[in-house]
């Protein structure tokens, strides 16, 4: 059975991000987290994740059907 809460560093490992932008999806309140423990580490339940992660799919579908020829901001100028 998976683990019911992530690190985020764990989280910053699934969205392919940093440790300090997970943390900031955290304290913007953007990703729903609890602070457990002593030193009040944050953990994120895993299917709070999940839904943040559809919630974005779902924003950038609303974002590709609003801009559908591309434009500034859309990263059509950026390379991988």
């Amino acid at each position: 059975m998976p683990p019911r809460f992530l690190q985020l560093s764990d989280v910053a490992e699934v969205l392919n991000i940093s440790a300090a932008q997970a943390y900031a999806l955290v304290r913007s309140g953007d990703l729903p987290a609890i602070k457990v423990g002593g030193r009040g580490q944050w953990r994120v339940e895993a299917e709070q994740l999940e839904a943040y992660i559809q919630r974005m799919y779902a924003q950038t579908r609303e974002f590709v059907s609003a801009h559908p020829l591309g434009g500034p901001g859309d990263g059509s100028d950026l390379t991988d």
